[in-house]
């Protein structure tokens, strides 16, 4: 059975790994008369998660495996792209010929073509770009165009019926921290609206840069700003419970640029969205206003004294990301990582080509190089390392919930139920 495959998420789908004997079990091994041949890890997940969770500092970075246990029902239901899925629409979408033609311009682009990797197809087609101009390579230009609005279209999967549970659960674990400890910080590679959809549900506070005035406008100052309570009867103001910031690092669905301003829409008559897209100057773009402000907001909060980082969903594969990650665990002696993925697969398994991506025909890619390296520093004590095997929402699962359930949020379900309609 593949890992990929669509069992419920659960706890016992975590798997820990430890340096004296590999990847362990969540749940304990027993025979067939119920007695334990082996003790399971859920001592050793629960106790790492409940300490980071306690950190004065707290950070959760995802990627896009985060975005595919976010569910949409029915027969053609719309599901988080991999990058297969992009190729296909992308090909569906692209000016009939534009492909043939970008082939006879760029004879390396073949190789792109035939292995329908879209990304580097995109990275090619925008060095062509710049060396010769869009007057004399108009289609190649037309094509880069037609790829980025039909990308954008793409990952626009999220909406009020979408099933975030995960995302959900998540949120509630981490975003109800105590009010006088800094708010938790959610960073995310993906373009989608995700975590913002789930928190409209649980009736949290999102502090993610965009002012309250309408239009929302961007300013990276609104980061430093907090919701407080304020009554005649209270000596001061009180922060409110259930606020976190949320960044999004190569851009969102609903950013567009109107002039100097960065505004939330979602119409294209705003413009095109405001995205980093798949291609190899990630790197480059991503250390430009306004990326430049989350990028710089995450190397930051891996320097704090006293901070736990949670990774999932998250492949390592984007450099400008995963470098500042280990320059921070080399630098900062109080920084604790929990990565939780997939990839982390006991070695043999790894040269397995059975593994597939989601939803494609796709063999999964072998650990970046990064992941060696995150267990190499586990394989030689590093204590504040901590390397899971799961997905995104069996993570969501496993994570205690320290705080019980506020009065705010009780009140919130109790005015949902009342405004159901009743059933006849």
């Amino acid at each position: 059975m593949s890992y990929w495959d669509d069992r419920p998420a659960s706890v016992s789908n975590v798997r820990y790994y430890k340096r004296e004997d590999g990847w362990r079990a969540h749940d304990d091994a027993k025979n067939k008369e119920g007695q334990v041949t082996e003790r399971g890890s859920s001592r050793l997940i629960e106790e790492s998660l409940t300490a980071s969770l306690n950190a004065s500092n707290l950070i959760l970075l995802t990627g896009a495996g985060s975005s595919f246990c976010a569910k949409n029902s029915g027969p053609n239901a719309i599901t988080a792209p991999g990058m297969r899925d992009l190729w296909d629409t992308v090909v569906a979408e692209a000016i009939q010929g534009s492909i043939d033609a970008i082939a006879r311009y760029m004879p390396r682009s073949n190789q792109d073509i035939a292995e329908k990797n879209i990304e580097k197809l995109l990275t090619h087609c925008k060095i062509y770009l710049e060396l010769f101009g869009p007057e004399e390579a108009r289609d190649v230009a037309e094509f880069i165009a037609t790829a980025e609005k039909s990308i954008a279209a793409r990952v626009d999967f999220v909406s009020d019926q979408t099933d975030l549970s995960a995302h959900q659960a998540i949120l509630r674990k981490i975003a109800r921290r105590g009010a006088r400890k800094p708010r938790a910080r959610v960073f995310t590679t993906n373009y989608d609206l995700g975590f913002e959809y789930a928190a409209r549900a649980l009736r949290f506070t999102v502090v993610d840069g965009f002012s309250h005035s309408m239009p929302q406008v961007y300013d990276r100052g609104h980061f430093a700003y907090d919701i407080v309570r304020r009554d005649s009867v209270s000596e001061g103001p009180e922060y409110i419970e259930s606020v976190f910031h949320l960044y999004k690092l190569h851009g969102s669905i609903d950013w567009r640029r109107k002039g100097a301003e960065l505004i939330r829409s979602r119409s294209e008559a705003d413009g095109p969205a405001v995205l980093i897209y798949p291609r190899d100057s990630k790197y480059q773009e991503a250390f430009e206003t306004p990326y430049l402000d989350m990028m710089s907001a995450l190397q930051t909060a891996l320097r704090e004294p006293d901070t736990a980082l949670i990774v999932s969903g998250f492949g390592f594969n984007d450099d400008h990301i995963s470098k500042p990650i280990l320059a921070a665990l080399e630098a900062n002696m109080t920084l604790r990582l929990v990565a939780c993925d997939i990839a982390f697969l006991a070695d043999e398994e790894l040269e397995k080509d059975e593994f597939l991506l989601p939803a494609t025909a796709q063999a999964r890619p072998k650990a970046s190089a990064c992941f060696s390296r995150l267990k190499r520093l586990a394989d030689i004590g590093d204590e504040r390392v901590t390397l899971l095997n799961a997905r995104f929402d069996d993570l969501a699962q496993a994570i205690p919930d320290l705080v019980a359930q506020t009065e705010r949020e009780r009140h919130a379900e109790r005015i949902k139920v009342l405004n159901e309609p009743t059933a006849v």
